[in-house]
């Protein structure tokens, strides 16, 4: 594993430099030149608590408690009574990934020098990611809006030594996560609890890593659908470029491109040319259509994530330059919340198109080919039952797709009357993103059998580096056996990046 060291500065950081930090164990470290912005708003703030200025969570109470003044001597014990209140969390604990992508982006949020932290106490959650403590985060208890209070408490605990966290595969308690890595827990000073769970870092976590996965998703979309086409004797004429340049969307323009590349030069579609057939299906012929709408949606949630990504979320937001604080609403997860059900919604359609291909491909009244892409077929059921999978994979969807950006409840006594439903918005696109993968991987499992049934005649270029990619790993069925394996190595191919890689040295670079 190639292990890095990426500097955060609150600036700078790429989407594929946090892929490396949550996946890949890369290492995290704070710039020197956001330390001295950290220590002037540090020190700006013990000034004010001092002077007992009013400060919202720093010295007054929290949400509709905010008019409660907090006394200088308990200023302290507040900051840990807001960690343990709300670690409110339920459900399933998030992936190790997801966690160590919140702890990355709340460092690179404090890393601009706005929330007032201690140097120490970021330099703690640094700790915890680069020795390996993931603290346990349940998924379920954020609407969104105050920031991820609930997952981010649960998260931060652990810095104290409450909560639980998982250190080399075992769960334990926060306090011997960190005695195993020879942390001691810290004490908070007046403002840290606030500033370390009033932020967006959960929902937008899930968005990066779900937006990664879904471009990830768009070349091996093309490359399914390619592989259908030829084997369900399609043509190359839909994907002529002065088609695309008379409406040009630009993913539309750079998926028929793709698709152009990957059936270079296939005897499989050369063979038919002089056929009787005027027009595909349209799960064939528009596919670049369909699925560079998807693309232009995720390069729209792009925009979004990235500016997340380099963003200050918390409340207050303290100015070293002005030396000055301000209450404002950046923790608010709306941008995100819009974010994350638009790509749910354009990954979610990646499925639908593939799904119908699949059907194309299995049913032999559309296809020509053996039913169920099988010899023997009634002895064997061949690939019946993948399609039935991939259909129940894209109902779901169809419920997950369903935005939570349009539902609001008050919180806080009324104080918080609108609030973003961001997180489940983030944690739906992500299954979402889950079972795509699923049934891409199908398409490309009936597309690789399918080539198998043509046995005299070549396919594209890019579609045969695809087809001998699955085939090293994935046997031609000649019989039942289970699917479930199949479909897990496929897909497992599909999230390395080998079937387009291998794709890519054939054809050249797909967009």
């Amino acid at each position: 594993m190639n292990q890095k060291t990426i500097v955060l500065d609150g600036d700078n950081f790429q989407l594929e430099e946090l892929v490396g930090i949550a996946r890949n164990q890369w290492q995290a470290v704070i710039a020197d030149t956001s330390k001295t912005r950290i220590h002037k708003a540090r020190t700006l703030v013990d000034t004010w608590v001092k002077k007992g200025e009013r400060i919202y969570g720093v010295t007054t109470g929290f949400g509709a408690l905010s008019d409660v003044p907090i006394s200088y001597a308990d200023t302290k014990r507040l900051q840990k009574k807001i960690l343990l209140s709300h670690a409110a969390g339920m459900g399933k604990e998030m992936p190790e990934d997801v966690v160590r992508a919140m702890m990355a982006l709340r460092i690179n949020d404090f890393c601009r020098g706005n929330s007032g932290l201690r140097l120490e106490t970021i330099q703690m959650l640094a700790d915890l990611l680069n020795k390996g403590i993931v603290p346990v985060v349940p998924e379920k208890g954020s609407v969104g809006a105050s920031g991820d209070l609930v997952p981010m408490a649960h998260l931060s605990l652990v810095m104290i030594g409450e909560g639980e966290a998982v250190v080399d595969g075992q769960r334990m308690s926060g306090a011997n996560a960190l005695a195993a890595r020879s942390l001691k827990p810290l004490e908070l000073a007046a403002g840290e609890g606030l500033a370390l769970i009033n932020g967006t870092q959960f929902m937008i976590a899930l968005g990066c890593l779900a937006l990664h996965d879904a471009l990830n998703l768009c070349k091996h979309a093309d490359i399914a659908a390619s592989m259908s086409l030829e084997t369900l004797m399609g043509t190359r004429t839909a994907f002529d470029p002065r088609i695309h340049q008379a409406r040009p969307h630009p993913g539309q323009i750079m998926a028929a491109e793709n698709m152009l590349k990957i059936t270079e030069n296939s005897e499989i579609i050369s063979s038919h040319q002089d056929c009787s057939r005027i027009q595909d299906a349209y799960t064939l012929r528009c596919s670049p259509q369909v699925h560079g709408a998807s693309w232009d949606a995720f390069a729209y949630v792009d925009k979004v994530i990235r500016v997340e990504m380099n963003a200050s979320t918390e409340n207050p937001l303290i100015f070293p330059e002005s030396e000055e604080f301000l209450s404002g609403g950046n923790f608010h997860g709306q941008p995100l919340a819009l974010a994350c059900d638009f790509l749910g919604i354009a990954i979610a359609e990646l499925a639908n198109i593939s799904e119908r291909r699949i059907e194309r491909l299995v049913n032999p009244q559309l296809s020509g080919l053996p039913a169920f892409l099988v010899e023997d077929g009634g002895l064997n059921s061949g690939y019946m039952i993948a399609q039935y999978a991939a259909a129940a994979l894209v109902s779901e969807n169809k419920g997950l797709a369903h935005p939570a950006s349009v539902d609001s409840i008050p919180t806080s006594a009324n104080k918080e009357d609108h609030v973003s439903m961001g997180a489940f918005a983030a944690r739906k696109c992500r299954d979402i993103v889950l079972n795509t993968e699923n049934v891409i991987a199908i398409e490309l499992l009936c597309g690789a059998q399918a080539i198998d049934l043509f046995t005299n005649i070549k396919a594209g270029e890019g579609t045969l580096a695809a087809y001998r990619t699955i085939r090293q790993h994935v046997d031609y069925m000649k019989e039942d056996r289970q699917l479930s394996k199949d479909i897990a190595t496929v897909k497992a191919l599909l999230e390395d990046g080998a079937i387009v890689r291998a794709v890519e040295s054939a054809v050249g670079k797909l967009y």
